[in-house]
């Protein structure tokens, strides 16, 4: 702020142009003035007489000077126009502060129900956000702040889903049976049931057994470290949980314990019968089931025929996955009887202990199978008895997509009649041999197979003695074979002609 002082002046002549006699009768004037003061109140002491400077005239006239004065006034960080908050924000912030006890939002204009959601603690309890907030900004923020990593994309593309699949997750990977209480879970249920779709869960711990107390003079192992016995109470069942969940799509299983460490016994991997009994019944009560995958949990034939007689006739089932497991010829002779019995469409027997006799009972399954797209045999030992009685199949099967052999101990015979195979499928879009012996002349009789398909557009050789020369050719064909299959996806109605179709000298896209 300025304020303005205006200071007298001489109108007529300045200061400077007074006579000196006149200077020095103001000056007596003013000295008789200060000595009547002076005898008026008693001796004072002299003081020098002040002059005044002149003021100098800053205007175009010669009129009055005036003198322009500023006052500084020092700043206060805290000081606003608006003293009081408007009302507005008082209860905005007062619904925050009392959300848990009186959770107020729905009834709130848009504008301000974003606000409030803004403002919320991701510590909040379940019970009072879970059927209340839909807000996947708010669900986003209680995601990072548990789990720094989080892939959205695995969860339907949802927050509150992703949430709640992995809080879900952590309560049973953490749940100790005798020791957790179930109503931790279970209490969970009416929360989360209509957003948990898939459970993923890659350990189940065991229970906690306390070693006996030693009676007196007994201390030697009554036994050898070798002996095993099944605890009495086993991993937590999955009956109650999954029947509680409508929505249930996708489970997946590990029954073990990750990073045990010095801990280590062997009863902690040990997949029982009462869990495989217990499992077999949850997952034929859940009609919504997808996909269902139970890997490395050494699972044996006799585990391998419960849990897959439990999904005969099942409806939704469309995907098993008991890989990385111990199944032998029986469990595979159940899977082929599943194949017969279900609309199935993805089969995983990967690194187990599937022998011929098991191959053959799934190809004489596959030559009558009208749903199933993927089959994989990875690391097992069917040899050629069972590769031959697979390709054989393969003739008739007009629906099988991928097909994975790695690692059998395949060699020529097979590759023979694969090469028959490839000659008249018109379905197989993908074969894996790798890792087995074809041999040179096995690789040729691939090659010539080539020749006549035009639909097969991933073929895995690697490790499989082939001559270069033909591994290069059928690569060749697999290039003008996914060309072809990219002008059909850009134009359906366009035919290739016979030129163009025939040669491994097309352009690869």
């Amino acid at each position: 702020m300025e304020e303005t002082q205006i200071t007298p002046s001489l109108s007529v002549r300045s200061w400077s142009s007074i006579s000196t006699q006149d200077q020095s009768s103001i000056s007596t004037q003013d000295q008789s003035s200060t000595a009547g003061q002076a005898s008026s109140t008693g001796p004072q002491p002299s003081k020098p007489s002040v002059i005044p400077p002149p003021v100098k005239s800053k205007g175009p006239s010669s009129g009055a000077g005036v003198r322009r004065m500023h006052r500084i006034i020092a700043e206060d960080a805290e000081w606003s126009v608006a003293i009081v908050p408007l009302l507005t924000e008082l209860c905005i912030q007062h619904i925050v502060k009392n959300f848990q006890n009186n959770p107020i939002l729905k009834q709130l204009p848009p504008e301000h129900q974003k606000k409030v959601l803004n403002h919320l603690s991701p510590d909040l309890p379940l019970a009072v956000t879970a059927n209340l907030i839909e807000d996947e900004s708010y669900w986003r923020r209680c995601c990072t702040q548990r789990w720094p990593v989080c892939h959205m994309d695995e969860h339907g593309g949802s927050w509150k889903r992703t949430f709640f699949e992995l809080h879900l997750e952590n309560l049973l990977k953490h749940f100790i049976p005798s020791t957790t209480d179930p109503e931790v879970i279970l209490n969970l249920l009416p929360l989360c049931r209509n957003y948990v779709h898939t459970i993923r869960v890659d350990q189940f711990l065991p229970p906690v057994h306390l070693p006996p107390p030693l009676r007196g003079g007994d201390q030697s192992d009554s036994g050898s470290e070798g002996e095993m016995e099944e605890p009495a109470t086993d991993y937590y069942q999955l009956g109650d949980l999954v029947a509680g969940l409508s929505h249930l799509e996708e489970l997946d299983l590990v029954y073990g314990v990750k990073d045990c460490g010095m801990n280590f016994e062997w009863n902690l991997f040990l997949f029982t019968y009462r869990d495989c009994h217990s499992l077999a019944a949850a997952v034929k009560a859940c009609h919504t089931l997808k996909i269902f995958r139970l890997t490395r949990s050494k699972v044996d034939d006799d585990k391998a025929r419960i849990l897959i007689c439990s999904l005969l006739d099942h409806a939704a089932l469309e995907e098993l996955d008991l890989s990385h497991n111990l199944i032998g010829d029986r469990g595979a002779r159940a899977a082929a009887k599943l194949l017969g019995h279900s609309r199935l469409r993805v089969l995983n027997l990967a690194n187990n202990q599937v022998r011929a006799p098991g191959a053959q009972s799934l190809a004489h399954a596959l030559a009558h199978n009208s749903d199933l797209v993927s089959l994989n045999l990875r690391l097992n030992c069917i040899e050629d008895e069972g590769g031959q009685a697979l390709a054989h199949a393969l003739q008739t099967n007009k629906c099988l997509t991928t097909l994975h052999l790695g690692g059998n101990e395949l060699s020529e015979p097979t590759a023979t009649l694969l090469s028959q195979v490839l000659s008249i499928n018109t379905t197989l879009t993908s074969i894996n041999l790798s890792c087995n012996r074809i041999g040179p002349d096995g690789g040729k009789q691939l090659l010539e197979g080539m020749s006549d398909n035009k639909t097969l557009l991933e073929f895995d050789l690697r490790l499989s003695d082939i001559a270069q020369e033909s591994e290069y050719l059928i690569g060749q064909a697999l290039c003008a074979n996914r060309e072809a299959a990219r002008q059909r996806a850009l134009s359906p109605s366009h035919f290739m002609s016979p030129a163009t179709a025939k040669g491994p000298e097309n352009p690869v896209g």
